[in-house]
């Protein structure tokens, strides 16, 4: 019963995410907020996760799985090449503009322009890809397990809205991009020229 509750609340939090970046939603905070709209919408973002793996800490508990080597070492290879991923992302994209911080200084508008530069040449999009590695990574018990099955299916389920709406910003550009390049897993290898 705690698991489907601490569900419910990841479902709050990925609703939210999602419900802010529409249109509409977008528009109301950028009237009310106007440069600081990123940084609002941001902030919202991060206290909303926090109560909510702050919740799970209250209701999902358990000992420790107690892995074998094999797998402890696998789990610190995810943890690094997560980070390193995470990290590399700081290359992709306009890391000001994602955190707001553009904005504020009247430098740049809200929504980022096309690039396939870095990691965006491999796959679509690295940020979850290096997210879902830390979390996998840090995996040890009831709760973390949780945290990375609720991620991964918010990720899985708020990456088809968000590529609907890059399609419909985009447009063709975005469409042949999303043909050719892997949304999480660089399968492929590069594709995009």
């Amino acid at each position: 019963m705690n698991v489907l509750l601490y569900g419910l609340a990841w479902a709050s939090f990925g609703a939210g995410h999602s419900l802010l970046a529409l249109e509409r939603p977008k528009a109301w905070l950028k009237a009310r907020c106007g440069r600081w709209m990123r940084v609002v919408w941001n902030l919202f973002a991060v206290a909303h996760l926090g109560a909510v793996l702050w919740l799970g800490r209250l209701l999902v508990g358990g000992e420790a799985f107690g892995f074998p080597l094999w797998w402890e070492v696998l789990r610190g290879v995810a943890g690094m090449a997560g980070l390193a991923v995470l990290f590399a992302c700081g290359r992709s994209y306009d890391m000001g503009r994602l955190l707001g911080l553009s904005q504020l200084a009247g430098k740049a508008g809200d929504e980022e322009p096309f690039s396939a530069r870095g990691l965006l040449a491999y796959v679509r999009h690295p940020l979850y890809s290096g997210a879902l590695l830390v979390l996998f990574a840090v995996v040890d018990d009831p709760r973390t397990a949780a945290n990375f099955g609720f991620a991964l299916l918010y990720i899985l389920i708020g990456l088809r809205f968000e590529e609907r709406g890059l399609l419909r910003r985009l447009g063709p550009v975005y469409g042949r991009y999303r043909a050719e390049v892997p949304a999480l897993v660089p399968w492929r290898g590069r594709a995009w020229c």
